[in-house]
């Protein structure tokens, strides 16, 4: 087994060295070898509308009546959205909602639960 430190994004133990890299077949980070901060393309943090930061699979409460753009459906305040994806754009948050179907919400308008 290697000596070589686990990925700081996702805590894999199969890192491996490129040059003066390391990189991670898991995720596909590099850092440079004695980095322990995240790399610079990672520093923008999610947060919901308390101010909370969001991560992959969190569970977040939808807390104002949203409509549903093209359709006459509301996302009810309350409404309980499991499993988001975090994901770059004006619309942070990839989901499912139950009874209306795959969406995309900004982060301003949940709450982690």
């Amino acid at each position: 087994m290697s000596n070589l430190a686990p990925c700081p994004q996702c805590q894999s133990e199969y890192t491996y060295q490129d040059a003066a890299m390391l990189v991670c077949p898991e995720c596909g980070n590099e850092w440079a070898e004695g980095a322990d901060s995240q790399p610079a393309g990672d520093q923008s943090i999610i947060r919901d509308a308390n101010g909370n930061p969001l991560e992959d699979g969190d569970v977040v409460t939808v807390i104002k009546d949203l409509k549903v753009k093209g359709t006459s459906l509301v996302v009810k305040v309350g409404t309980k959205v499991k499993n988001i994806r975090l994901v770059d754009g004006d619309h942070d948050i990839d989901c499912k909602i139950d009874g209306i179907g795959p969406m995309k919400l900004k982060s301003e308008f949940v709450k982690k639960s």
